[in-house]
């Protein structure tokens, strides 16, 4: 399970790196239309989500810790006895943040006359960042996955354990590819 999630996120790998180079290339060909639209975005809000998306990795990992314990739930109310369960939950939160940030922020641009249809600056902006959104959406729905599963079996054991850190590779992985997302569109110039 673990090596067939690797193999294929290796092939979203070149997926994203597809976008990457579709951004790239638009870029390169309209410099000016570029500087114009970037000035737009809100860097401040940006790099408040990204920090929330990049803390969702850590909550994510210490519930691949509790998950490795063999510890589907809490054992009490502090964060040093939580279990998958809990910091999957916490997990999710930070995610659905994010997605949220981001439809706040498309119909903040979308406000200001940046569509996907608008130019090419606003196709390869939505394109990239809406796949990127979508990942994660999905990412949302493993995480609820695997939540219902550590209530739903009566011994939490490997089979749950290994699903929850697949879970998670996909997690680091979506997280990864926004902070490159993140630095090429809001912080290069």
């Amino acid at each position: 399970m673990a090596v067939g999630t690797i193999v294929w996120l290796g092939s979203e790998v070149m997926f994203f790196a597809g976008l990457f180079a579709i951004y790239f290339t638009l870029r390169s060909t309209s410099p000016e239309l570029w500087l114009f639209e970037a000035d737009k975005h809100n860097f401040t809000f940006a790099l408040i989500n990204t920090l929330i998306l990049v803390s969702s990795s850590v909550t994510c990992q210490f519930g691949v810790f509790a998950a490795e314990r063999l510890q589907a739930r809490s054992t009490g109310w502090k964060p040093s006895e939580w279990g998958m369960v809990e910091w999957f939950f916490l997990t999710y939160a930070l995610g659905a943040i994010f997605v949220t940030g981001q439809v706040f922020e498309y119909a903040t641009l979308v406000s200001e006359g940046v569509s996907l249809s608008s130019n090419a600056y606003g196709s390869a902006f939505y394109i990239t960042t809406g796949f990127h959104g979508i990942h994660v959406t999905a990412g949302l729905l493993a995480f609820l996955l695997v939540i219902g599963r550590g209530f739903a079996v009566k011994n939490f054991g490997h089979k749950e354990a290994t699903s929850a850190i697949v879970v998670s590779y996909y997690w680091h992985f979506v997280d990864v590819v926004w902070i490159g997302l993140f630095l090429v569109i809001y912080v290069l110039k």
